[in-house]
C-alpha cells in the first residue's frame, strides 16, 4: 500500500466512564491503549482515529468507514445499542476490502455475528486466573515475532465450544488455569475483507498494556489491511469466447 494505512479504533466506552477500576487501567480508554500499543510496535506510521459508542452514527459514518482500511472493535454490554444501519453499512466495507479486528467480548458484537452467522456463544468465568496462549500456526503473519506461547497471568476464561463457523486459519489457541482450552485466533475472509478475531482484553485486566499483544494485534492490522486490486463484478456477463461452434 503506497500511502498510509488508515485504521479505525471503536470501543464502547462505557466502563471507562462508570467502573473506577477499569478507568484506573485504561485512563486513555481501551481503544487509548490499544493506539498506544500500535504506535509502539510500528515505525513507518499509520493514520488511527477514534469512534465510540455516543457518537453520532457511533462514530462509523459514511465518509469514516469509507476512509478505513482496518476497523479494529472491542464492545461488551451495548451490544444491543449499536443501530442495525451503521451494521449493515460495516457488512458492505467488510465485503469490499476493509479488514476487521474483533477483540474479546466483541464476539457478540452485531458486526461478527452478521459476518459468522452463528450465535458466538461460549462458555465464560471471570477468576482472573492465568492464560496461555499458544501459538499454533507459527508460519501466520500475524505470530510474526511471537514466541511459542505468551503467558497472561490473569484474565478471563473463555471455553469452548465457541459457535463459530470453522476458522479458515486457527493461529492462537489458549489454555486456562482452570482447565479449559479456547480457540483464541481466528481468521475468516468474507469477500474481499479479512477478519481476525483474538480473544485476550477483558475491561478489568491491563491485557492491552502486555507488548506481545500489542505485537499481535499490530501483526494483525498488517495481515487485515485490503490488497489493491480490482474488485470482481457481479452483472450479467458477455461470454469471453464464441459460444456456438460445431461440434465435431
Amino acid at each position: 500500500m503506497d500511502r498510509q494505512l488508515r485504521v479505525t479504533i471503536w470501543n464502547e466506552n462505557r466502563h471507562e466512564q462508570h467502573n473506577p477500576a477499569v478507568a484506573s487501567i485504561y485512563p486513555q480508554g481501551i481503544h487509548g491503549a490499544i493506539a498506544a500499543l500500535l504506535t509502539d510496535q510500528v515505525q513507518d506510521g499509520r493514520f488511527i482515529r477514534f469512534a465510540t459508542l455516543d457518537e453520532p452514527e457511533h462514530g462509523l459514518t459514511v465518509d469514516v468507514l469509507e476512509q478505513t482500511d482496518v476497523l479494529i472493535w472491542w464492545g461488551h454490554a451495548a451490544h444491543g445499542e449499536v443501530e442495525n444501519y451503521v451494521v449493515d453499512r460495516e457488512q458492505q466495507r467488510v465485503l469490499q476490502g476493509m479488514g476487521l479486528i474483533v477483540l474479546h467480548s466483541g464476539h457478540h458484537s452485531k458486526i461478527f455475528r452478521k459476518l459468522m452467522g452463528t450465535t458466538c456463544n461460549l462458555k465464560w468465568r471471570n477468576a482472573g486466573e492465568k492464560e496461555r496462549l499458544w501459538v499454533v500456526t507459527p508460519g501466520h503473519p500475524i505470530a510474526t515475532g511471537v514466541g511459542e506461547f505468551v503467558e497472561l497471568p490473569h484474565e478471563e476464561m473463555y471455553g469452548e465450544h465457541f459457535d463459530i463457523p470453522e476458522p479458515d486459519e486457527l493461529v492462537f489457541l489458549s489454555w486456562f488455569e482452570g482447565g479449559e482450552v479456547f480457540r483464541s485466533g481466528c481468521c475468516y475472509y468474507r469477500g474481499a475483507g479479512k477478519i481476525f478475531y483474538f480473544r485476550p482484553g477483558h475491561e478489568t485486566y491491563p491485557t492491552y498494556h502486555h507488548p506481545e499483544i500489542g505485537q499481535i494485534i499490530s501483526n494483525a492490522v498488517s495481515w487485515a489491511a485490503p490488497i489493491q486490486r480490482e474488485l470482481p463484478q457481479y452483472q450479467h456477463t458477455p461470454p469471453l469466447e464464441p459460444i456456438g461452434a460445431k461440434q465435431p
